[in-house]
């Protein structure tokens, strides 16, 4: 048997409730209590952590990131927070000039936002990444994954033509010419990602041990990654099987994306479910999309965008196709996240969802990802359905710059709606969609508590009666997520019986003035009873 004593800290429980010292066997907790109670039935073999007397919380637990492509996109162009069109462009010429991809070779970044811009607020386009070069295709996404730019070369390897149509639930655009621009979105992005070679499993392996060292320093314990995709999943399936043999440094759940009924029965037919596999690699729900994203103006609105009356974004799958995969998962006993950000694809969600939840009862505990863009009635309907909702609050850094000016006032005030939803009763978990924002915990915990941006405004918060005290926000970041994937009995709370996944912090979160809150380390991070990150 492994023994390990952790004694000297501030170790949370729950609400106005710690504990000095814990005591652990075999990668679980078995008692809590002073230092000299713990110390003195501690095994003399046990290896003893000193906390000297800083907080230690349960592991974060990100309810829904995207773990395989935070680790493709440290080895590839890095656009996040790029502060002009010149800058992106900088970057990709430093990137080609220091690792020298052959002539044809697809580059590949992820991450600009083009109202970061300084030079010009506009969307990149093909001729800015012709600038670049000319013999690589070279794809972009932006940060929010809706929208992606292509050079000529990478829409000619593709075959896109001015008479290409888009995939159904996509669009790609054209100047008033009819000449492409370069740009594509939603459904119509996988017509230019295809021309990425696909990765081998030892690839892939190599991306996802990156993301998991980085997860390791975040004090994230735990994720629900969408990494299980059409084309690709049983070689991304086997790579993280190869991975989590031999002391796997974090638990997996994966969200399991099929659009369409023939790809996701397949799934099925090799004999995965909800709950299949181990505590450290297991099949979650089944994801799908209904929307895009805010900041494209791709997200599904119930009425026309304020900045742009011509559209209310755009529906990747209709209400009826929807009903359709969320009586095929129910049918196999499998849980349904959908990703839904406007309230017009919100409301498709809730809707679908009652066609299997009834009675207020959500025993396969569907969910809604984002859940952004929401009034009064539909907060209500996810407590009365008991629709679970996985959310971000560091999307506020970026989207309380837009919001208002997308949705209008009134609706604005309503959304990002995570206090009132907490109040109502809602099953709350926070994540961070990584990597569209950073996997940084204690960042997402500043956003929730403060409804500020990482720079500090607005002065009083965006919204503040949204806000939600630090408390909550850990149990959301935590219990909370680990209710969402059914481990709420053996995860998220530092209490006998439960894992021993933990983060030491350098301050004391609990108590310290939230505006500070930033200034919170992870000193050390624990799997299973396990020390898997150390700062030094």
């Amino acid at each position: 048997m492994a023994y390990t004593v952790l004694y000297n800290g501030k170790i949370y429980m729950g609400r106005d409730s710690f504990a000095q010292a814990m005591l652990i066997q075999d990668g679980r907790i078995v008692a809590l209590g002073s230092d000299q109670s713990i110390l003195a039935c501690a095994p003399v073999e046990a290896q003893r952590y000193d906390a000297c007397g800083r907080t230690v919380v349960p592991g974060f637990n990100d309810s829904h990131q995207h773990l395989r492509s935070v680790g493709e996109l440290l080895g590839s162009v890095q656009l996040l927070g790029a502060a002009s069109i010149a800058e992106v462009k900088e970057r990709a010429r430093a990137f080609i000039e220091k690792n020298r991809p052959q002539p044809g070779s697809v580059i590949y970044g992820m991450g600009w936002n083009q109202d970061y811009f300084t030079d010009e607020q506009r969307l990149l386009t093909c001729a800015d990444l012709d600038e670049i070069s000319t013999e690589h295709p070279i794809v972009f996404e932006r940060a929010c994954a809706h929208i992606l730019v292509a050079n000529t070369a990478a829409m000619e390897r593709a075959g896109i033509t001015p008479d290409t149509q888009p995939l159904e639930g996509g669009a790609i655009d054209r100047d008033a010419q009819g000449r492409l621009t370069g740009i594509f979105r939603e459904n119509a992005c996988q017509q230019i990602l295809s021309i990425r070679p696909a990765p081998s499993v030892e690839e892939v392996a190599k991306s996802l041990r990156l993301a998991m060292d980085y997860a390791a320093q975040c004090g994230i314990t735990s994720v629900q990654t969408m990494d299980l995709r059409p084309g690709d999943w049983r070689v991304t399936l086997e790579a993280y099987e190869r991975l989590q043999q031999d002391n796997p440094t974090l638990r997996v759940y994966h969200q399991c994306n099929f659009m369409e009924p023939e790809g996701y029965q397949a799934f099925l037919d090799a004999g995965y479910r909800t709950g299949t596999g181990d505590s450290y690699n297991r099949i979650g729900p089944l994801k799908v999309f209904l929307d895009g994203s805010l900041g494209a103006r791709t997200a599904l609105m119930r009425a026309p965008y304020q900045d742009d009356p011509s559209t209310r974004g755009i529906a990747t799958m209709s209400g009826e196709e929807f009903q359709t995969m969320v009586k095929m998962a129910a049918a196999h006993g499998c849980q349904v996240i959908v990703h839904a950000i406007g309230d017009g694809a919100v409301e498709l969600a809730l809707d679908g969802y009652g066609t299997v939840c009834h009675n207020g009862e959500n025993p396969l505990r569907h969910g809604v990802v984002h859940c952004q863009i929401t009034d009064l009635p539909l907060l209500h309907r996810f407590a009365q359905q008991d629709i679970l909702a996985l959310v971000q609050p560091i999307f506020l850094h970026y989207d309380m710059q837009v919001v208002e000016q997308r949705v209008g006032q009134p609706l604005a005030s309503t959304s990002y709606a995570f206090e009132t939803m907490r109040k109502l009763g809602v099953s709350l978990s926070f994540g961070t969609d990584s990597p569209i924002e950073d996997m940084n915990a204690i960042d997402n915990l500043y956003c929730a508590v403060t409804r500020k941006n990482l720079n500090g405004g607005p002065e009083g918060g965006f919204y503040p009666q949204e806000r939600m005290d630090i408390y909550d926000a850990v149990d959301a970041y935590t219990v909370g997520s680990a209710y969402a994937s059914f481990e709420e009995h053996c995860k998220g709370r530092l209490l006998p019986g439960y894992y021993a996944d933990l983060v030491v912090l350098s301050e004391d979160i609990f108590t310290m003035n939230p505006d500070e809150l930033r200034k919170t380390k992870v000193e050390a991070t624990m799997v299973g009873g396990r020390f898997v990150y150390q700062r030094t």
